[in-house]
């Protein structure tokens, strides 16, 4: 990945602002995908919060971009959301971005379709990524590509299926059940 190319489309400090104001994350977004169109689908804003949707193909190129480039230097989170069997496409990959100098949240999300649960790993651009993957692999069975140890971390290893799937029995499958 060449982070020197997109440099040269948009920088946090090329976005117009007054003098002493730091872009905030909807103007980097939306400078970003004017910039790079391939890499945001969409940025919504609500209740205060920023979101990008990212297709998947494109998570690591802006993960590392927000992170060299626009201060955004801490994964806070990594999580799935199963929005249900009904829904298409299924699932859902967040990831809550921090910046510590400039005190801004934002949320990246990939959707991915159950027959095709997987996304690239972020391990590589932060450390963290690799235990937050591991429980999102572990509990909703998606599939980073490239992770170095994708096994799983809360559950016992013969255990059957994604706990947090909403298709998943309440009561477990035996030898786990409850009864």
């Amino acid at each position: 990945m060449n982070i020197g190319a997109v440099n040269e489309g948009v920088l946090p400090e090329q976005i117009a602002t007054t003098p002493n104001q730091k872009p905030t994350p909807s103007q980097l977004l939306t400078a970003l995908q004017r910039e790079q169109p391939e890499w945001i689908s969409e940025v919504v804003e609500a209740f205060g919060e920023v979101t990008a949707l990212v297709p998947r193909a494109h998570i690591v190129e802006v993960c590392a971009y927000l992170k060299a480039e626009a201060g955004f230097d801490f994964l806070a989170d990594l999580c799935g959301v199963d929005r249900g069997p009904e829904e298409e496409p299924r699932f859902e990959v967040n990831y809550h971005l921090f910046s510590t100098t400039k005190h801004y949240r934002l949320r990246l999300k990939v959707v991915v379709a159950e027959d095709d649960c997987r996304v690239p790993t972020a391990t590589g651009v932060w450390r963290t990524a690799n235990w937050h993957e591991r429980e999102t692999y572990d509990l909703f069975g998606v599939v980073f590509e490239g992770h170095p140890d994708l096994r799983r971390i809360l559950l016992p290893d013969d255990w059957q299926g994604h706990a947090l799937r909403k298709d998943f029995p309440l009561r477990g499958y035996e030898p786990y059940s409850l009864k």
